[in-house]
């Protein structure tokens, strides 16, 4: 079936042109090459926002999410920062020891995700984010535009009352490029290390860092303990 615009495309173009007219590089968009995020970085580029984007790269990203950054850097000729952390992964292993999102996975997203983020949006003034209501439990509720307490910014999210099925059908209908892993069993990809397969009919978080109780990353919603308490599922 064809995509068609529908008011939800034109309500998510307006979100993303009153941020660059608003605030110019002040909006940050940042992206970890979800589906979402390759749907935002087409809007971005068909406007011509000036607004500024960033990856938080872990430098733990599967192959396919690096070879899709490229990918979408190149086709829609749009300019994507790599933000990483202060401590390199061996360093990272030399402080708490190896492969810590085995043992705390919430430190490590402290450590690799949020506190970079936190350095970023200290310079900004909006943060536009990926982020769909019917995502997880603790997204239901998001608005398309409001406040985010925490980093004291504007917080836009362009698609947030989009089905998954309208995010891949406009992937489809303008030919843009994703990340092919997620047609290949991985409905919700972070760090290669925290990310499984799903099984058919699973919940789309299941497959994010299996044996503990976690289901998000700590960037939108500071609820887990980044002080090396973990809870195992």
């Amino acid at each position: 079936m064809a995509f068609a615009i529908t008011d939800k495309v034109m309500s998510a173009e307006k979100a993303l042109k009153d941020a660059g007219d608003q605030f110019g590089a002040g909006a940050v968009f940042t992206t970890s090459f979800g589906l979402e995020g390759s749907v935002i970085l087409h809007l971005i580029a068909q406007l011509r926002a000036p607004i500024r984007i960033v990856t938080l790269d872990t430098g733990l990203f599967f192959a396919q999410t690096y070879a899709t950054w490229t990918q979408l850097a190149n086709t829609l000729q749009l300019k994507i920062e790599s933000i990483v952390p202060e401590l390199s992964l061996e360093a990272q292993a030399q402080t708490h020891g190896p492969e810590l999102w085995r043992t705390q996975p919430n430190k490590c997203c402290d450590i690799r995700k949020v506190q970079p983020l936190s350095k970023i949006l200290s310079e900004a003034d909006a943060w536009i984010t990926g982020i769909r209501r019917e995502q997880t439990p603790e997204r239901a509720d998001a608005p398309l535009v409001g406040h985010d307490e925490r980093f004291n910014v504007v917080k836009i999210n362009p698609l947030v009352d989009w089905s998954e099925e309208e995010v891949r059908g406009y992937l489809t209908t303008h030919n843009i490029p994703y990340n092919p892993l997620f047609d290949n069993g991985y409905p919700s990809i972070g760090c290669a290390p925290c990310t499984q397969k799903v099984v058919i009919g699973g919940d789309p978080r299941s497959g994010r860092w299996q044996g503990f109780e976690k289901r998000e990353c700590g960037l939108h919603w500071e609820k887990e303990p980044t002080d090396g308490t973990e809870s195992p599922a």
